[in-house]
């Protein structure tokens, strides 16, 4: 079995899969495979630059993601022209991490962790979707703590993916992890065993 694991920004995705994977599900992180098909060499990270300059790129050059941020959170046009670039390679290596973990080990839950499931229309690519979720203005202050934003910054980022609401409906599972790490892990047993040990 497969699901897609989804969230908003800063509403424990991570947290969750760190839960999934103690109880034996193996995890395919989209943000890290995100982070690799940007690395130097990288056939993206050329095309990122020629498209946003170099100044979007560290001395070293590597990817100054605080400056292609900068850019990509205040202009849509611009975000959707890195997702043109980045996202048919990161589609890529997850599938082909998704169909390897599945051919080693096809009784194993494997967890495919896609922080723009919805957003990149990927729900055909799994037999369920589970949603992390925490109210809005629990991302908000959580957001702002985590990565040391203003209020403003932390919304733009927030804006920039579809409303956490919109998610929660969509969503054939919903683990809520506003109350605390004790409910979160109560939730996830449940699912456990509905769902994957039933």
């Amino acid at each position: 079995m497969n699901i897609g694991l989804t969230g908003g920004i800063a509403t424990g995705k991570s947290t969750v899969s760190q839960m999934l994977e103690r109880r034996g599900a193996a995890l395919v992180d989209a943000d890290r495979i995100a982070r690799e098909v940007v690395e130097p060499g990288q056939a993206p990270l050329r095309q990122i630059a020629e498209r946003f300059g170099q100044a979007v790129l560290n001395e070293d050059g590597t990817l100054n993601r605080r400056k292609l941020g900068q850019i990509v959170f205040s202009d849509e046009a611009e975000r959707k022209a890195l997702e043109a670039i980045t996202h048919p390679a990161i589609r890529a290596l997850m599938r082909e991490r998704m169909e390897r973990l599945e051919a080693e080990r096809p009784d194993r839950l494997v967890v495919v962790d896609v922080p723009l499931l919805f957003e990149s229309k990927l729900q055909s690519l799994f037999e369920q979707v589970l949603v992390v979720y925490v109210p809005r203005s629990v991302q908000l202050t959580r957001l702002m703590e985590r990565d040391g934003l203003a209020e403003e910054e932390a919304r733009k980022r927030l804006d920039a993916q579809m409303d956490i609401e919109d998610k929660k409906r969509l969503a054939d599972y919903v683990i809520d992890n506003s109350a605390g790490l004790a409910e979160t892990e109560e939730q996830l047993e449940r699912f456990w065993r509905d769902k994957v040990r039933p």
